[in-house]
């Protein structure tokens, strides 16, 4: 299976703010420190802080900050936050066209494949991600990029 951007952003979103807990991060900061565009970044910021993973502050001196403790924020939740696609058609009553789907195993076996999926993502934390805190502040931190 593979994650959206949006998802993928939302995940290095966090990791950059857990990496460096003492500032209020900003979008235009993170998006330097990862080579990605701001204004999707805008996006993904304003999900999380929705969803109750980063606490947003707008204005002069705005930023963000996370909402909770990273031993508290669960890998599997912000997936399912972020993710909105299907593994396949069948998954999606309002568009699904398949001809076989009402005799079609294969629906189950995908089923299986996300519960699994998300299963593992469901063991970690943000904790977990950052466990390595200072590896992960020297290299986002080092040197601006170009």
């Amino acid at each position: 299976m593979r994650l959206t951007t949006f998802t993928d952003y939302a995940l290095r979103v966090l990791i950059y703010v857990a990496a460096h807990p003492q500032a209020r991060a900003t979008i235009a900061e993170t998006a330097r420190a990862f080579d990605i565009s701001e204004h999707h970044l805008t996006k993904v910021v304003q999900l999380l802080g929705r969803e109750g993973f980063l606490t947003n502050v707008r204005g002069r001196g705005g930023g963000f900050v996370l909402a909770r403790d990273p031993s508290l924020i669960n890998v599997g939740a912000v997936v399912r936050a972020t993710e909105q696609s299907v593994p396949a058609e069948c998954f999606d009553a309002g568009s699904n066209r398949c001809v076989v789907t009402p005799v079609c195993r294969l629906k189950n076996v995908l089923g299986e494949a996300v519960a699994s999926f998300y299963a593992t993502l469901d063991h970690y934390t943000l904790a977990d991600l950052v466990a390595n805190r200072r590896a992960i502040a020297r290299v986002m931190f080092a040197a601006p990029r170009a």
